[in-house]
């Protein structure tokens, strides 16, 4: 996969993509980026990428020329069409499962904004996706691209090193993930549950997975709406009900 980042502040990503997973995956060549400055694109003879809005408001408004060709740019390059994805708090709401499709890509392009907002042609013209990684407004869309970079990379094959990791993720499976323990088994008197110690694979299994469905049912309840239960979880959802 090829990343290409659109904006002003392209050393803010320097901490997230230089360390940990995400510098792993680059040694591992999974995945390449590239920052563009759309500030280098610009015709304003001040070097300026924004104007007043039209109509009159408060701030500023990205303006269409630099990001246009910026845009253009990096599609002269590229052998077909990327996504483009712009990040706004109007966008879609940003889940898991939107990261599997996108991980499913081999070109993505982020284009982080900063100031009052876009002028309308960008979003018309070039965008193919627009996603809000929540309900708030930050001062830029580089935190969000941050978000969503690290949660499509970490799912690109061999990035985690054991391919069970991303498939038991929260949300991956519909569900929250069950808890999780590590040695010592008894920690200052609180012990490891006994079937977790049992070797007992199958029980192992059906512990975790009742234990990720309460979870669910205790703290995301609206995830279950949608779920087709087995006779099983419907068993078991009863039985929190009643208690």
């Amino acid at each position: 996969m090829h990343i290409d980042i659109l904006t002003l502040f392209p050393e803010m990503f320097d901490g997230v993509l230089q360390n940990s997973i995400m510098k792993r995956a680059q040694d591992q060549k999974a995945f390449s980026y590239q920052y563009i400055n759309f500030r280098d694109f610009t015709e304003n003879k001040h070097n300026k990428v924004d104007d007043y809005p039209y109509g009159g408001g408060a701030g500023l408004v990205l303006s269409p020329q630099p990001i246009f060709d910026s845009i253009e740019k990096v599609k002269q390059k590229a052998e077909k069409a990327p996504r483009v994805i712009l990040l706004c708090p109007q966008g879609e709401p940003y889940s898991q499962k939107k990261a599997e499709e996108l991980a499913e890509e081999d070109h993505l392009v982020f284009i982080c904004g900063h100031y009052e907002g876009y002028d309308e042609r960008i979003r018309q013209e070039l965008v193919t996706d627009e996603i809000s990684i929540g309900d708030y407004v930050l001062t830029g869309g580089e935190l969000g691209a941050m978000v969503v970079i690290d949660s499509v990379v970490r799912l690109l094959p061999g990035v985690l090193g054991n391919e069970q990791s991303a498939p038991m993720d929260s949300f991956s499976s519909g569900l929250l993930e069950h808890p999780h323990y590590t040695r010592p088994a008894d920690f200052r008197g609180r012990k490891v549950p006994n079937v977790l110690l049992s070797g007992n694979h199958a029980k192992i299994d059906e512990w975790r997975h009742y234990q990720s469905l309460k979870r669910t049912f205790e703290r995301r309840p609206d995830l279950l709406e949608e779920r087709k239960l087995s006779s099983k979880e419907e068993a078991w959802v009863q039985e929190w009900k009643n208690s």
